[in-house]
């Protein structure tokens, strides 16, 4: 095999759904913007283009960061945990990272006993995905 992305795929511990969580964190200021799944089609995608590419439980199929918002991901760096099974995807945001507008997805913390919203939207989710989530 001399194939790097295959090189790199075979050292990923893609669970039984064949997915693997994957973090994106911003490269230079290390604000970790979300977490999604990645499959083997996903990470061949991003290290091919350099742009982060998911896999969507939801709708079954790859999405590419930012096709439909513009708000997209950059990838500057793939990393691979110690068990082999969560990447790390450092990025270089444009924009907001989250489907609600904020610039990352962790904008809940756990405060005095409830969950307080610590950042508000940058731009209206309508105005980023008038014809749906991204």
């Amino acid at each position: 095999m001399s194939d790097p992305i295959e090189l790199a795929l075979a050292e990923i511990r893609f669970g039984t759904d064949g997915l693997v969580p994957a973090i994106a964190q911003q490269h230079d200021t290390g604000e970790i913007l979300m977490m999604g799944w990645m499959n083997r089609d996903a990470v061949r995608a991003s290290l091919t283009e350099g742009r982060a590419c998911y896999w969507s439980r939801s709708r079954a199929k790859l999405w590419r960061k930012g096709e439909t918002s513009g708000q997209v991901q950059r990838l500057r760096e793939l990393r691979l945990d110690c068990d082999g099974d969560t990447l790390l995807l450092l990025v270089d945001q444009t924009g907001v990272a989250c489907h609600t507008g904020r610039r990352s997805c962790f904008f809940r913390a756990w405060r005095d006993g409830a969950w307080a919203v610590i950042a508000e939207p940058k731009i209206a989710p309508e105005i980023l995905y008038p014809e749906g989530v991204d």
